[in-house]
């Protein structure tokens, strides 16, 4: 059988986000072949996800009837014809010709001179179009109102900023595992292999390529030296101030990367618990400590298919000294490398999130020991649920302070610091640091 052409798949992975909810990541696996034509499609997919407000408005003035719903991979087609012409600077000619070929391997022949006139009517009205697209709240931002007001009341000096940062691509960023080298060392691998990389100022182990690249051919990748983790997420292990012997809890552990930083950080812990609901996730927390070789030699890991609002399922009574409470979140931190949070996420759900980190942070205070630390993160921006959730939480618990934490890197607010996206090419993130009486 045929390969469908890059842009007819593409179509139908982003019908999949865009008609039935599914995200990108998903979309992709079940659908994304294992070809020469991959990187072009994620590239499309990721493209139009990261401007869909901006191309689906552009639509709305090329287009006087709306598509049917059956017909959404139609729509994903203009899309990606758009894309192709205003960000990839793709020829005018293979644009439109690959584009209007794809409707027909999706056996909508109907649509061929469809999508051919509404394309070719943008190319010659472009200039006209692209000023009306401008000077639109959210066409020009790429993002929906509801996000784009929730960023101005956050962050009044900074959401241009922030906007900005998330319709970039996002940088690919490694951790290298200090028990198997040093920074140093491994930049000369790369080096050896001309892949150019620089050290991250403010990590201790963090490493940004120059060009991203599939991780499995960077060297010793399957030897466990890298993990793939940006370098806002590396700070979590330092802040929970590990020594040997602690019984340690990692909840919502999944995919295991702060986990393994955990055991990179302190290779000796008294017992370190992976927390994680979803089955399919806690296999993945599995799979990234086999490859870094800390299973099955190391007997002090557990992995744990639990939810960590109900210690009940999964708690054994023997308190943690430290716990990293990564909470489900809108992920607002890091939607340049999800651009499909902007149109799968709701206002509504924000408020939702906030009572889930609430009653999570009640549940896993009651099972930290006595003078214990417990590290807040989020990969959010919003207050709502990151300080707000903190303020809350210690006007209720008068057995919990505020731990200062001092860094060269983040903003500080009313508790904890926050990392916005862009700031040193990081991803947007939250930590909060309490500690409870002795």
């Amino acid at each position: 059988m045929r390969t469908l052409n890059s842009r007819a798949i593409a179509a139908q992975i982003l019908s999949a986000v865009l008609a039935d909810g599914n995200s990108l990541t998903k979309a992709l696996s079940i659908t994304l072949p294992d070809n020469a034509d991959r990187g072009f499609i994620q590239e499309l997919c990721y493209g139009v996800l990261r401007w869909y407000w901006q191309l689906n408005f552009i639509t709305t003035l090329l287009v006087s009837k709306p598509l049917k719903e059956k017909d959404t991979d139609i729509h994903a087609l203009l899309l990606i014809g758009l894309y192709q012409l205003i960000h990839l600077k793709t020829p005018s000619h293979a644009a439109l010709n690959e584009t209007v070929a794809a409707a027909n391997e999706l056996k909508k022949s109907w649509a061929t001179k469809f999508i051919n006139g509404v394309l070719r009517q943008f190319l010659r009205e472009q200039t006209a179009i692209l000023s009306k697209t401008n000077a639109g709240f959210t066409s020009r931002y790429a993002h929906p109102k509801w996000l784009l007001k929730l960023l101005q009341e956050a962050w009044p000096a900074q959401w241009e900023q922030i906007v900005t940062a998330n319709n970039l691509r996002a940088p690919l960023t490694l951790r290298v595992n200090r028990l198997k080298t040093d920074r140093g060392t491994y930049l000369q691998l790369l080096t050896q292999q001309t892949i150019a990389a620089t050290a991250i100022a403010q990590t201790a182990q963090g490493i940004e390529l120059v060009t991203p690249q599939d991780v499995t051919q960077l060297p010793k990748f399957a030897q466990g030296f890298v993990s793939v983790q940006d370098a806002a997420a590396q700070f979590a292990a330092s802040l929970l101030d590990l020594a040997p012997g602690q019984r340690v809890l990692d909840a919502c552990a999944a995919p295991g990367g702060k986990t393994a930083h955990i055991l990179e950080t302190e290779p000796e812990p008294g017992e370190l618990v992976a927390l994680e609901i979803d089955a399919m996730r806690c296999q993945k927390i599995q799979e990234n400590l086999m490859r870094l070789q800390f299973l099955p030699e190391n007997k002090a890991i557990k992995i744990l298919c639990a939810d960590a609002a109900q210690p009940i399922s999964w708690w054994d009574g023997k308190p943690f000294d430290r716990i990293l409470l990564d909470a489900p979140c809108s992920a607002t931190g890091v939607i340049r490398r999800h651009p499909d949070i902007k149109f799968l996420r709701r206002a509504t759900d924000i408020q939702d999130l906030a009572a889930t980190q609430l009653q999570l942070l009640q549940t896993l205070w009651s099972v930290l020991k006595p003078s214990g630390l417990l590290v807040y993160a989020t990969c959010s921006v919003l207050p709502q649920e990151n300080f707000q959730v903190l303020a809350k939480f210690l006007a209720t618990h008068a057995d919990a302070k505020e731990k200062i934490i001092t860094a060269d890197w983040g903003i500080p607010v009313a508790i904890g610091r926050q990392i916005l996206p862009g700031e040193n090419n990081m991803d947007g993130f939250y930590y909060g640091c309490l500690e409870k009486a002795s």
